[in-house]
């Protein structure tokens, strides 16, 4: 038994000592899932500041500033979330470089995320094209007569975003949570469950409540209409699988790479064109194959599941070689 699992290693003493196998079971489940448990609790702590402070928030704010309800909300769950994660990382020993998937030497570390940013804005490319191809996606005027200025602020756009993005959601799923589910776990908890998540916060929506209309139980109403999405889960069906594919994907090149560099970079790749291709073409929904897109944005669905599990093998074999030649 490992020494970095103590947990494991007094629930067995104890079973030894008159714990019934059912005890037993039901503790190391526990043990197990404990990771996850914490990771899991932190996203509900931040829904849960959302739904509870943000009106009293709003009544102290718009006297002076015109902020949305639903904007002031927004910067009350990603503060609650900020605080929780930084508690969480000291309590579960993650707040270190390699347990947040930043171990890599920097010179190294910028050079694996450019290559990926690299694979990453190829492949969706691709995935793009196929679209156009199919009569799936129409480009708008604008993509054709828009001004290079214009256009070169959009790509700009695009990138800043897919960066921020990826940093963020990389190193709370497969920096921090990966790693601390992968060591009481083993990996292939750590890829599916941190996949899990990865996809449902895909569908927390942006609801609006108008000031006139807000009152003492908006942030019940601004909590609900954020997580309105789970109401119908057929509806998103097509897109949570592909969202989750993804998370695997990413995952398994964390777990080959034992680092965060790759998965920030495929991640800001895939988002910086998924950005730019929303703002330039529209998804034709009468087109024969149309239900290739999803229903949820209009891209993600079962064309990009599909594209997902056949690039995902070659792509963690890649890194699994590259990784070997590196060590």
């Amino acid at each position: 038994m490992s020494p970095t699992r103590p947990n494991q290693i007094t629930i067995g003493h104890r079973g030894d000592a008159g714990m019934t196998p059912h005890d037993s079971r039901t503790a190391i489940s526990y043990t197990t899932m404990r990771a996850f448990v914490w990771f899991l609790g932190l996203l509900a702590m931040a829904l849960a500041a959302v739904a509870v402070f943000t009106y009293p928030a709003w009544q102290l704010l718009h006297p002076y500033f015109d902020f949305p309800f639903h904007r002031i909300g927004e910067r009350i769950g990603m503060l609650a979330l900020l605080l929780g994660f930084v508690l969480t990382a000291r309590r579960l020993k993650l707040a270190d470089r390699a347990s947040l998937g930043y171990g890599l030497a920097r010179p190294a570390f910028i050079r694996e995320m450019l290559l990926a940013l690299a694979l990453g804005v190829v492949s969706m490319l691709a995935v793009v094209g196929i679209m156009t191809a199919f009569g799936l996606l129409e480009w708008r005027a604008a993509a054709a007569h828009g001004t290079a200025a214009a256009l070169g602020r959009l790509i700009a756009r695009g990138i800043v975003t897919g960066f921020a993005v990826a940093f963020i959601e990389e190193t709370f799923l497969r920096g921090a949570m990966h790693t601390a589910i992968e060591r009481e776990s083993g990996t292939r908890a750590a890829v599916l469950l941190t996949a899990v998540l990865y996809a449902a916060t895909h569908f927390f929506a942006t609801y609006h409540i108008p000031a006139a209309q807000v009152s003492a139980h908006s942030g019940l109403d601004l909590l609900a209409g954020t997580l309105r999405a789970f109401a119908q889960p057929a509806g998103i069906l097509d897109a949570f699988l592909a969202l989750f594919a993804v998370g695997v994907v990413l995952a398994l090149v964390r777990a080959a790479t034992g680092n965060i560099a790759a998965c920030i970079g495929l991640h800001a790749g895939w988002v910086w064109v998924i950005q730019v291709a929303h703002d330039l073409t529209e998804p034709q929904r009468a087109a024969r194959l149309s239900f290739l897109l999803s229903r949820f944005d209009g891209f993600v669905g079962w064309l990009v599941l599909a594209w997902t599990v056949l690039l995902g093998y070659p792509l963690w074999r890649f890194y699994v070689r590259r990784s070997a030649r590196q060590r």
